[in-house]
C-alpha cells in the first residue's frame, strides 16, 4: 500500500515540476518580446548615430557607402520586423527604423 502512495505521489511532484518549468519558460519568453516593442526611437542627435552616419529613411542617405536596397531590415545587426521599428545591436536600448541605414550596414548571410 505504501508503494503505491509513494508512486502516485512522485507522480504528482513531476506534473506539478513540469508544469512550473513549462509556465516559467512561456511567462520568461513574453516580456522580452514587450521589451523590444517598447524601446525608445534612436535620435538623429545621438552621438552613435551621427558617427555611424544613421538615417531614417535611406533612400535620403548621402553617404557614399550606401548601396540602393540597402536599409536595416537585411542588415545582421537588426532583429526587429520587416515593418516599423526594432531593436539594433549597434545601438543598444534604442529602436530603429526598418527602413534606415548606417555605414555599419553588413548584409545578412542567408
Amino acid at each position: 500500500m505504501s508503494n503505491d502512495k509513494d508512486t502516485e505521489s512522485r507522480r504528482r511532484f513531476l506534473k506539478v515540476a513540469a508544469g512550473t518549468t513549462a509556465a516559467a519558460v512561456v511567462m520568461g519568453g513574453l516580456p522580452r518580446f514587450a521589451r523590444a516593442a517598447d524601446l525608445p526611437a534612436l535620435s538623429s542627435s545621438d552621438p552613435t548615430a551621427k558617427a555611424l552616419d544613421y538615417v531614417e529613411d535611406n533612400t535620403k542617405s548621402t553617404n557614399p557607402k550606401h548601396k540602393a536596397g540597402d536599409d536595416c531590415t537585411n542588415c545582421q545587426f537588426y532583429s526587429g520586423g520587416p515593418t516599423g521599428r526594432g531593436p539594433c545591436q549597434l545601438f543598444p536600448g534604442k529602436s530603429v527604423n526598418a527602413k534606415g541605414w548606417c555605414v555599419s550596414h553588413v548584409v545578412k548571410k542567408a
